[in-house]
């Protein structure tokens, strides 16, 4: 591993130890006319200190990430007003930097998508993340950030789907539509969140009948088997949407063994914990967890998906706050410090995986370049 690798390593470091100075447990406890505490107050300056710390990485970069210059040259096209399979919110945005800073300065619109993608995965955790540097480190080392240098149109959307979790919970429903529609102009893949996310916090919030067990059941597994059985009739519905992908190099039937392994964890992790937490945050946590189990069931089932694991991370990504909530709220002991040591030590490995498959052809985002120093 050569000596740019240190640059992640060491932000992420460095964000952690601004993070774990942070105490976010009493999410909107204020009223709007309470003075702010001295700790909130530190609380946003330490925010905004991991924010700047994120973006500047992300921002600066150059010809990091595999699909680097092909975006560039997207960027063209779309300036020379030819057609590219974009959305018109890319469009729109290409056109007016291309407009302001000149022809083929492409370094402002990746800074533009890393300053947004940033600024929705850091209101994420800041208004969902009680336990703010657990959520943080499992950001940082699940890959969600540093994956976020590649493919920037999906995870700008992918870190407005985050965000709007915020207002699933709340029942602001308004809010959260509109959050997706806007990341629709970017990815059109967020749509999908929608339907799942709405029906999952029904499903969560739902009181327990004997007659539910049986009938959900019997729901789930039709919809695993349709999933096994009219995989012609998902493609269909797919290339719909995505025509381009039929045939294509991401059409290729992988399994994601890692992320099945994640979510397995993740399950019997919720089936330990779950029971120890109060009614009035079981709604939420069980929302959170019935996304893990459909994520679960994408990886096992859908890899004839293309790219499967864009839409298993519309899944999988609230573990950042589910993980830390169901480790933290055990009961004190020998269970909870062994369950928390296993959770740190699998993501770190992970991190270690992912920094050496960041050399690969198909990921690229070492070595890492800086355009201001290089």
């Amino acid at each position: 591993m050569e000596a740019t690798a240190l640059v992640y390593v060491c932000l992420t470091v460095l964000v952690l130890a601004i993070a774990m100075q942070i105490d976010n447990r009493e999410l909107n406890t204020l009223p709007s006319t309470a003075g702010i505490t001295r700790q909130e107050r530190f609380n946003r300056i330490s925010m905004i200190g991991i924010y700047v710390l994120l973006t500047g990485v992300s921002a600066c970069r150059i010809a990091v990430g595999n699909d680097y210059w092909g975006y560039r040259n997207s960027f063209r096209i779309i300036a020379q007003d030819r057609h590219v399979s974009f959305e018109l919110g890319m469009q729109w945005i290409v056109k007016a930097f291309y407009a302001l800073f000149g022809y083929d300065n492409y370094l402002p619109v990746f800074a533009f998508f890393s300053v947004l993608t940033v600024l929705f995965f850091m209101l994420a955790l800041r208004h969902l993340g009680r336990y703010y540097a657990f959520s943080l480190f499992l950001l940082m080392t699940g890959g969600f950030y540093f994956n976020s240098l590649n493919s920037i149109r999906y995870y700008l959307a992918l870190a407005i789907a985050l965000w709007s979790i915020r207002f699933v919970l709340r029942r602001d429903y308004l809010r959260f539509l509109l959050l997706i529609v806007f990341g629709m102009f970017f990815h059109k893949s967020v749509l999908l969140v929608v339907p799942v996310y709405l029906i999952t916090w029904g499903l969560s919030n739902l009181r327990y009948r004997k007659w539910m067990l049986p009938v959900g059941g019997a729901v789930f597994t039709v919809f695993v088997l349709s999933l096994i059985f009219a995989q012609d009739a998902y493609r269909w519905l797919i290339f719909k949407f995505y025509p381009y992908y039929e045939g294509s190099v991401f059409d290729n039937g992988d399994i994601s063994y890692v992320n099945i392994l994640r979510c397995a964890a993740v399950l019997v992790l919720s089936m330990l914990c779950f029971r120890q937490f109060l009614p009035g945050e079981a709604a939420r946590l069980r929302f959170y967890g019935l996304l893990n189990l459909f994520g679960l069931v994408v990886y096992l089932c859908g890899s004839f998906i293309p790219t499967t694991s864009r839409i298993g991370y519309y899944f999988i990504i609230p573990q950042i706050f589910l993980i830390p909530e169901l480790t933290e709220g055990m009961k004190p002991g020998r269970m909870k410090t062994l369950v928390r040591v296993a959770v740190i030590a699998g993501f770190t490995l992970y991190f270690a995986f992912l920094l050496l498959q960041m050399y690969d052809e198909g990921v690229k985002l070492l070595p890492y370049r800086n355009w201001i120093f290089q």
